[in-house]
């Protein structure tokens, strides 16, 4: 099956994905140190300081879902209950800021957030847990054996 590799390329995608945001935001807070201005009174330095934190926890956060799949990956066995509950949150960031990106910045943002979205859903679809139990539907014994499940015989 195809999981292994889905994992790790999503994985690998969320890695460069929380390089990439942490970048953005240091460009954004480069601006607004440069421009001094301040927004509805707010002070300069503190929005830097806002934007840098806010680029570097939603940097750390992609880094934690991307580890996550890609030890999922390496493994081939499901995330523990943390790293579905971070793989579904992940998901859903990705699929609200897809609906975002659509008007703020284009299509092309929404098509790379929506593949985000898919691999990130198609692994933990791949991975989903299996409820082990009794056999519902066991054969039959052909030597004219007892059934083993207890059950008196026809």
């Amino acid at each position: 099956m195809a999981r292994r590799p889905v994992a790790i390329v999503a994985a690998i995608v969320l890695l460069v994905e929380a390089v990439g945001i942490v970048l953005i935001n240091g460009i954004l807070a480069t601006f607004v140190h440069r421009q001094d201005m301040s927004l509805a009174d707010l002070d300069p330095a503190a929005m830097v300081t806002g934007t840098w934190v806010m680029g570097g926890v939603f940097g750390l956060f992609l880094a934690a879902c991307g580890v996550v799949l890609l030890i999922t990956g390496l493994r081939d066995r499901a995330p523990g209950r943390f790293g579905r509950i971070l793989l579904i949150s992940c998901a859903i960031v990705h699929g609200v800021l897809g609906a975002l990106t659509v008007g703020l910045v284009g299509w092309d943002a929404f098509a790379f957030m929506m593949v985000v979205l898919g691999l990130i859903v198609l692994t933990l679809v791949a991975y989903g847990r299996r409820e082990r139990g009794p056999v519902e539907d066991a054969p039959a014994p052909t030597n004219g054996a007892a059934p083993t499940n207890g059950a008196a015989p026809a």
